[in-house]
């Protein structure tokens, strides 16, 4: 069985064509102690059975159709899950340096795209594991959901429910993929002109009757989509200029009620204190160095998700635009981030995200360089678990999640935990070459923001 990528995730997939701009997602878990590994794997075995993609590669079609899942003919789980010592002297650092070099490396994309690492021996008796998996075939609200099946909600694991069968896997003759490509294309012609035809009598009959505001709603919109689609020429940073192939990760926590608190009395959301405090650690960084700086190119994810979506799958867009990082006072700063949020909230692009992405495709890979190359960074706010889970029998302690650079200097991605917004930072070291130093202004900054709620 096969199904084809969405427009967004082609995007995803072609633009990787530059390896500067690989969608890999990494997230790590730290347990209190030791698991159950066998209960661990059943459960992992579980999560490929239920969502067919965890079984599946994606596989070019022929007459430059749009990439496709299909079922992996010589699917192995255990190829894709590996049981190590951590290394000496088993601390974070170790762990984070493992999750470094599976953000670097690319996939076998002769197989499925995920692959997880559990690790024991952390010398505080606890142990970790490393999740690393295609943008593609998730997201961060979906990475959540799918944590759902592995985690349990008491120390005694939940017996794990029967396997569903797994799918068999034939060969389909080489005339099949190019009947598969043809009708696909077809269906999808007849979905944007019957999406056309619906739209059209509403059209005509604002066009008589209100002109004025059909004709101004129109440009609003080209506009709209100019904005998400124009290459940005230049960083915004004099400072981080360099991209390379090379990455370096950290972690910080904020406390999520004075994250919470501190946007309110900035007259914002989490989020928005989030950016701001984000924004703040890149102009103390900027000053650290003698450079003045003004805004900065933000690339951030809006998710799409509805609640009729299936479990898994991507379903977010990434919109741009810019941030007044010079913005001394955290008030004004998280202020000025909220405003800029809504606007970008309200795009009237937003319900056309997959035709533009449709388009993107279409267009040379150098032109989707140029759209992500010379974002300064990106920040992903991703709502996670409310409540203490187990794994295998073990608490879980703290999770972080690193998303990729896709072109920018640095990634950080805000995922939380009960009462703790843990932090994951990617960093460029092309980029930021002094990572200790950035991470010591990026907590600084989050230090100006809480204390907007002491």
């Amino acid at each position: 069985m096969s199904h084809y990528m969405r427009s967004t995730d082609a995007f995803t997939w072609a633009m990787e064509s530059d390896p500067r701009l690989r969608s890999t997602v990494v997230t790590v878990l730290l347990l209190e102690k030791s698991p159950n590994w066998d209960r661990v794997r059943d459960r992992i075995n579980l999560i490929s059975r239920k969502l067919p993609m965890f079984r599946q590669r994606v596989v070019e079609s022929p007459l430059q159709g749009a990439p496709r899942w299909e079922d992996a003919p010589d699917f192995d789980l255990d190829f894709h899950i590996r049981h190590v010592a951590s290394p000496e002297p088993g601390t974070l650092d170790g762990v984070l340096e493992l999750a470094r070099v599976a953000e670097m490396e690319d996939f076998d994309r002769a197989r499925p795209l995920w692959e997880v690492m559990l690790i024991d021996g952390l010398d505080d008796g606890g142990a970790a594991v490393v999740c690393k998996f295609h943008h593609a075939l998730t997201d961060g609200v979906g990475g959540v959901q799918i944590g759902m099946i592995l985690f349990d909600l008491s120390e005694q694991p939940a017996d794990t429910e029967p396997l569903p069968p797994a799918r068999a896997v034939s060969a389909s003759p080489w005339w099949g993929e190019y009947r598969s490509v043809l009708g696909h294309d077809v269906k999808l012609a007849a979905t944007t002109v019957a999406g056309a035809l619906a739209a059209t009598p509403g059209l005509v009959y604002n066009s008589v009757r209100r002109p004025k505001s059909t004709v101004e709603s129109a440009v609003a919109t080209a506009a709209s989509i100019y904005r998400t689609v124009r290459p940005v020429t230049h960083t915004g940073s004099p400072l981080m200029t360099g991209r390379t192939l090379t990455r370096r990760l950290g972690v910080h926590q904020v406390p999520r009620r004075a994250l919470r608190e501190a946007a309110h009395r900035g007259g914002g959301a989490l989020n928005d204190a989030f950016v701001a405090g984000l924004a703040g650690g890149l102009r103390l960084y900027h000053d650290e160095h003698g450079v003045e700086v003004g805004d900065l190119h933000l690339t951030m994810p809006i998710s799409l998700r509805t609640e009729d979506d299936e479990m898994g799958g991507n379903r977010i867009t990434l919109m741009r635009f810019d941030v007044p990082v010079g913005v001394v006072d955290p008030a004004e700063r998280i202020a000025a981030v909220h405003q800029q949020t809504a606007k970008v909230r309200r795009e009237k692009s937003l319900p056309y995200t997959e035709w533009i992405a449709g388009a993107l495709n279409l267009m040379p890979r150098w032109y989707i360089g140029s759209i992500l190359r010379n974002v300064d960074f990106l920040a992903s706010d991703v709502p996670g678990i409310p409540v203490p889970v187990f794994l295998g029998g073990a608490s879980l302690v703290m999770q972080y999640a690193f998303g990729p650079t896709i072109g920018a200097a640095v990634n950080v991605t805000l995922l939380s935990y009960v009462d703790t917004c843990s932090l994951g930072i990617d960093v460029d070291t092309g980029a930021i070459p002094d990572f200790e130093v950035f991470h010591e202004c990026l907590v600084a900054g989050f230090d100006e923001v809480l204390a907007l709620a002491a």
